[in-house]
């Protein structure tokens, strides 16, 4: 599994076993092998953090051209128009740049009455339970009505459409992404048709009606392909990698019950335990570059043509970076941690996730100080390229 010489730390992302807790490889990454090599699915890996925020920004040497999946790199995937996040410079500056302007923080801020509304509904149908989930009662819920509320799409259809976008990302224990269709927006294209007859005030309605100069200097609007693959982007963005992060904060809240009394007897210090719970287990914990020249790195040649894995999960427990990283600590200064990845390539949607971790955190502790995981009932999701609870059940305490 790994070519680093006199070692036998190699990381593995279809490696069930590694995936429950990456941690301890992490570090060993760091310590023996920051520049490693996986012989059996030819990629390279980087684990400290200067080399993961250099792989993210360095656009020159490390591209993200042909995407930040691994799958998708190897697979040599021809990516439609549109799909910024996939995207080099000038092509991604000029489609970031537009999504930039219909999707903007004023925007999100705009939308947390709505969030904080569909949040207290669910949360109070729990209350008088001795128990929920939550993945199941909120954490797979919330982001797929916020991003439905953000697109216009009619909330009896927001399960599905959900359901499309996470199998697009979904693999088998052990086993790489095998189909790459969740890459095509063309489940939104009745919602689309119906937009251009029913306009509203919704991101797929300023997608029909934004100008743009493109990279040829014309002024235009976006093609019908362009705006079908703009909204699966935002779609796909916005459901999973939240989703994660309100089952992270049960987990880590539930290990941490001294922190999470904290929480509730001072909601202030929510948005920096949001923060801390984004650098502790950051839902996408590592992210893929095409290395289009030779590289040296730590007495290592890179070639040419190669995969590079940012390890980002171990990049944000790097004791060079971090004081004492393992531990958990809603009191850090967790600003810097590259879980919306770094420079231009920085998450747009990063606004709204620590939005809605916030607000769903404020309403859960409200309700529900207390609780625990039924860890017989608990279980990690199996794809390899988020990580987080697909099932986290817990019990409550009596209020």
């Amino acid at each position: 599994m790994s070519v680093q010489q006199g070692t036998e730390v190699g990381y593995d992302p279809y490696d069930v076993g590694i995936n429950v807790d990456p941690y301890p490889v992490f570090r060993r990454l760091r310590d023996e092998a920051p520049v490693d090599h996986n012989e059996q699915h030819d990629f390279w890996a980087v684990s400290r953090y200067d080399d993961v925020e250099r792989g993210l920004v360095d656009k020159d040497t490390y591209s993200n051209a042909r995407s930040d999946v691994l799958e998708f790199i190897k697979a040599d995937v021809e990516f439609p128009p549109g799909i910024f996040i996939f995207e080099d410079p000038p092509l991604h500056t000029v489609h970031r740049g537009l999504m930039s302007r219909v999707f903007t923080p004023r925007k999100m801020a705009a939308i947390e009455p709505q969030v904080r509304a569909y949040c207290v509904r669910a949360l109070d149908r729990l209350v008088g339970r001795d128990g929920f989930d939550f993945v199941a009662d909120l954490g797979a819920q919330m982001p797929m009505r916020v991003i439905g509320m953000l697109l216009g799409i009619p909330e009896d259809d927001q399960v599905a459409i959900r359901d499309h976008v996470n199998s697009g990302i979904a693999t088998d224990p052990g086993q790489p992404i095998a189909d790459l269709s969740g890459l095509s927006g063309d489940v939104f294209a009745d919602y689309l048709d119906w937009r251009e007859e029913h306009p509203s005030d919704d991101l797929m309605t300023e997608l029909l009606t934004v100008e743009l100069e493109d990279e040829t200097g014309t002024v235009r609007r976006l093609g019908r392909e362009e705006i079908l693959n703009y909204v699966n982007i935002i779609a796909g963005a916005g459901n999973e990698t939240t989703t994660k992060l309100i089952g992270w904060a049960g987990k880590v809240l539930a290990d941490h019950p001294d922190q999470r009394r904290e929480l509730v007897d001072d909601p202030g210090l929510i948005p920096n335990a949001i923060e801390e719970l984004l650098r502790f287990e950051p839902p996408g914990p590592h992210v893929a570059r095409y290395v289009p020249r030779d590289v040296e790195l730590h007495g290592w040649t890179i070639p040419a043509g190669s995969v590079l894995l940012c390890l980002v999960g171990s990049a944000n427990r790097d004791e060079r970076r971090w004081d004492d990283p393992d531990r958990f600590d809603i009191h850090r200064k967790a600003a810097g941690h590259l879980t919306f990845s770094y420079g231009i390539h920085y998450c747009l949607g990063a606004a709204l996730a620590r939005l809605e971790g916030r607000v769903a955190l404020e309403e859960i502790l409200r309700r529900f100080p207390e609780w625990t995981v039924v860890e017989d009932d608990a279980k990690l999701a199996s794809t390899s390229t988020v990580r987080g609870w697909e099932s986290l059940p817990v019990a409550v305490s009596a209020t």
